[in-house]
Parts: structure tokens; sequence; C-alpha cells
């Protein structure tokens, strides 16, 4: 549909719980084609709709080969006990990456893009991924959870042979 501006942590939207969808409709539907467009774009893994402005609980995954996963007024209702650290970045953040702990394992509710409910099970880059996406709806940034923040130097010199090892860029 269209690509559109990505807003930054200077936004009071990116720092509040977002609302429900309540309406499941061709716009609903144009916001997911939007978020895409967007998301790939700037080369992102996920994207939420407070990212680019709009006040809704509307948020997309990129599992590659599975397609993109799109989570509709999503609440995670189980993390495991068992976390990882991995690096972080954000499309809201540019430049900036930090070590972040997450659960390897979620388990989640949310809705679809007709409205019907969905549950599911996550693991490690899919889990953290949404962890990150799920946060940008309740007002949360990657930043508020990072143990340690990463330079742009530290982070070329880590990943010089393995770009796709950025997790979260979203």
């Amino acid at each position: 549909m269209a690509i559109k501006s990505l807003i930054n942590d200077s936004s009071p939207l990116l720092h509040r719980e977002v609302k429900d969808v309540t309406e499941f409709d061709s716009s609903l539907r144009e916001l997911i084609a939007d978020l895409e467009d967007t998301m790939f774009d700037a080369d992102g893994v996920g994207i939420a709709a407070p990212q680019i402005g709009v006040d809704l609980k509307v948020a997309l995954v990129d599992m590659e080969e599975e397609g993109i996963l799109q989570l509709i007024n999503p609440e995670i209702i189980h993390y495991s006990k068992e976390t990882t650290l991995d690096i972080e970045g954000c499309l809201s953040l540019p430049d900036i990456f930090g070590e972040v702990p997450r659960s390897v394992k979620i388990e989640l509710k949310a809705q679809d893009a007709s409205g019907r409910a969905v549950e599911m099970t996550a693991f490690d880059d899919v889990a953290r991924a949404i962890q990150h996406e799920v946060d940008h709806l309740y007002g949360k940034l990657f930043t508020e959870k990072m143990t340690r923040q990463i330079s742009l130097e530290e982070l070329e010199e880590m990943y010089s042979d393995d770009e796709d090892h950025i997790h979260g860029n979203a």
C-alpha cells in the first residue's frame, strides 16, 4: 500500500499503551499492508503501529519462510523462566543497539485480521521479536530493558560476517 514515516522516541505515542483494535475492516487490512511495506523498506524484522504514528495494537513480525505474523491485540500470557541475552535495535531508535534479556519461549493470544482468536507458542528469535513488538504496544522500548548499550563500532566488529544476526530491528 504505502511506506509510512517512522516516528522516533521523542513521540509520546511510543511511551504509552495504545488502543485495542475494535474494527476488523478494510482500514485494518490497509494498516497491515502499510506496516509491511514500511518494515521491508526499513529492513526491519518487525514493526508496530505506534512506530508509524497509529494508536492501535497492531504489530508484524517477519518469520522469513513462514511469512509475516500479524498480531492484533496481542497479549503474552506466559514467559519462560529461561532467558537469553542478545542484541536488539529498533527502527524508531536508529543507531542505538543494546543487549536485552528476553524469554526464550512465550505463549500469547491475539486476534487475526478478521477478529478471530489466535493462540500460539513462539521460541528463540521469533519469541524475541514478538516480545519487542508487544512491548511497543504497551509503551515500552527495548532501551528500558537493555543491560548494556553497544556502540556502532563494537556492533560492526561483532557482526562483520553476519549482519542478519542483529535481532529486533523493529
